[in-house]
């Protein structure tokens, strides 16, 4: 490890030492391997786990300090372990191959007794993250603030960092299908909301305006907030070259923060970097804001309520590394939420599951394509490694099905009800 992967990623450059349970994790490790019919090879040439010749497989590159790593903290230290180097995909496997009959046994992956000790092992996540005004602007730097051109270096050209919406008749994707396929989302969206001429919107989450822009191309005036300072530069930039700077009022706000009507609100995949505390705050800001008659269009990555119950406490590598503040929402505690904190509904869903998977292997076939570029940028290779982890085990989530995407569309439900 050089200095600087020492200073920047001190949990990388340090192998835990965990004796005891690095033992318990190599039993667990050859388990869950046999269990999903993967193998493991280490560097001696012996292979543990299951399945045949051509069955997916890790490469131990050092199997003492992954293991040493998996037993200090299973959620984390198997990320961190493919971060430090001490496991890959082997030649031939994909890493989301690999990792998808994982995330597809994910809940019986550990023995259920010791499944019953994550009280008692799982990390909680740190007050830092909480999404306070102060701590969600701190939590969005930490990512969407990372670096414009890092963004556009892997986005297709509207940079739409969610969920496309894919012909299913494109059985190969080129830039102009992905393009298309983004486009197609966000119509998706603004036609829940009936975005259309004259239409006031209010978009929580600018990204980097390619929503906006296209509900102002409808002809709808539009606000749109964002607490990325990034963001905002360069959809202030795309918005006035789209000749469109008359229709769109970007802010640097707080969704918390806003004030108004609005016969149209939308959001796309901002709801899970709320905060399960914050949820009854965010659905009830949707309601305070939304003018009579109006809609709320919202998409929304989700996993099953029982696993937002098992894990909403935990702290998790992807809120370590990529996400801090945020949490996965289910169907059901959004139902709730409204019921409880609101006078909406969801009158209408589209599930995009499957297109998720695709984007995100798309968006990971480029990121590789353009790491020397984005390399120059100034980031290393231990950054090119959690990057390459977090998408492929993001699209091996909505692969296996344990995560999905929604696009939801709420109105209040009628007073006789």
């Amino acid at each position: 490890m050089t200095v600087a992967t020492t200073v920047r990623w001190p949990s990388i450059a340090r192998t835990p030492r965990a004796p005891v349970g690095a033992t318990v994790a190599r039993l667990i490790f050859a388990r869950a391997l046999r269990m999903a019919g993967i193998r493991g090879k280490l560097p001696d040439g012996t292979t543990i786990g299951g399945g045949p010749a051509d069955a997916p497989a890790f490469e131990l590159v050092r199997p003492q300090a992954f293991f040493a790593r998996l037993g200090r903290d299973t959620k984390i230290g198997f990320g961190e372990a493919f971060m430090a180097g001490d496991w890959h995909a082997a030649p031939g496997t994909d890493l989301a191959d690999l990792l998808t009959p994982l995330a597809a046994r994910l809940t019986t992956l550990v023995p259920e007794p010791l499944q019953r000790l994550r009280t008692f092992v799982d990390r909680r996540i740190p007050t830092r993250h909480d999404n306070t005004l102060d701590g969600s602007r701190a939590n969005a730097h930490a990512h969407y603030d990372l670096s414009n051109d890092l963004f556009r270096a892997f986005l297709d050209p509207t940079m739409s960092y969610s969920a496309a919406w894919f012909d299913e008749n494109d059985a190969t994707v080129t830039a102009s299908t992905f393009e298309n396929a983004q486009l197609r989302k966000i119509d998706g969206i603004l036609d829940l909301a009936d975005v259309g001429r004259g239409t006031r919107m209010l978009e929580i989450g600018t990204g980097w305006g390619a929503l906006a822009i296209r509900a102002a191309q409808r002809g709808a005036r539009v606000t749109t907030v964002t607490i990325s300072a990034e963001q905002l530069s360069l959809a202030e930039e795309r918005i006035e070259a789209a000749g469109l700077s008359s229709l769109i009022d970007v802010r640097l706000q707080d969704y918390r923060e806003v004030e108004g009507s609005f016969d149209a609100i939308v959001s796309v995949e901002m709801v899970e970097a709320v905060g399960e505390a914050y949820w009854p705050t965010y659905f009830t800001t949707l309601d305070r804001l939304l003018a009579p008659g109006g809609k709320v269009s919202i998409q929304a990555i989700t996993m099953a309520h029982e696993r937002v119950l098992a894990t909403k406490r935990s702290f998790s590598w992807i809120q370590k590394y990529i996400f801090p503040g945020g949490i996965i929402p289910s169907l059901e505690s959004i139902d709730e939420n409204l019921a409880a904190h609101t006078t909406l509904r969801v009158t209408g869903r589209r599930e995009l599951g499957a297109h998720y998977a695709r984007t995100l292997h798309l968006w990971r076939e480029r990121f590789d394509d353009q790491w020397p570029h984005i390399h120059q940028l100034g980031f290393d290779e231990t950054f090119r490694r959690m990057w390459e982890f977090y998408l492929a085990y993001c699209e091996a989530g909505f692969r296996a099905g344990y995560l999905g995407v929604s696009q939801l569309q709420m109105a209040r439900k009628p007073i006789w009800i």
